[in-house]
């Protein structure tokens, strides 16, 4: 009896060890594997190396259906929407300074939308931040650009490099 009151004490602490632990992911991730070989090609036809140059054809930023509903931790820049002087609730986050106010926007699967439901104190906007919370592949339609990814935010943390 003792060893099955342990056995499902281990197991539901696995489980909440699991629930709280973010998956971090980098933007090359929010790309799917198609999509690259075709960024690949393109590399190859025009001898650049820029991912989503403004020459690509349309259609480009499709999303990876396989992280909707997945918690993840995603280093990125803030471009805030909504929010006050202490508090943000609602931004754009983007893989690097500038995106969206340069022409073109990054596409769809590089520009994740973060809701914060009860806020969250941001510093320096010109810092990276790791944002963690829930993904899902919702397409929204924004005055900046298309977006592929919402972020039910959770909490930030300082960048560190070395993470």
């Amino acid at each position: 009896m003792l060893k099955r009151i342990v056995f499902i004490m281990c197991c539901i602490w696995t489980m909440i060890i699991n629930a709280q632990t973010a998956k971090e992911l980098s933007w090359e991730d929010l790309i799917p594997e198609f999509e690259k070989k075709l960024l690949e090609i393109h590399e190859r036809q025009t001898g650049t190396a820029d991912d989503y140059s403004p020459v690509l054809p349309k259609g480009f930023g499709k999303v990876r259906n396989a992280l909707d509903g997945e918690r993840i931790k995603i280093a990125g820049f803030i471009i805030p929407l909504e929010g006050d002087e202490e508090k943000i609730y609602e931004m754009l986050l983007v893989p690097y300074m500038g995106a969206c106010f340069h022409v073109p926007p990054p596409p769809a699967n590089q520009i994740i939308y973060v809701k914060f439901e009860k806020g969250v104190a941001i510093k320096n906007l010109w810092d990276v931040v790791y944002v963690i919370g829930v993904l899902k592949t919702e397409a929204i339609s924004h005055e900046f650009a298309q977006v592929g990814y919402v972020l039910e935010g959770e909490s930030t943390q300082v960048y560190d490099q070395e993470d």
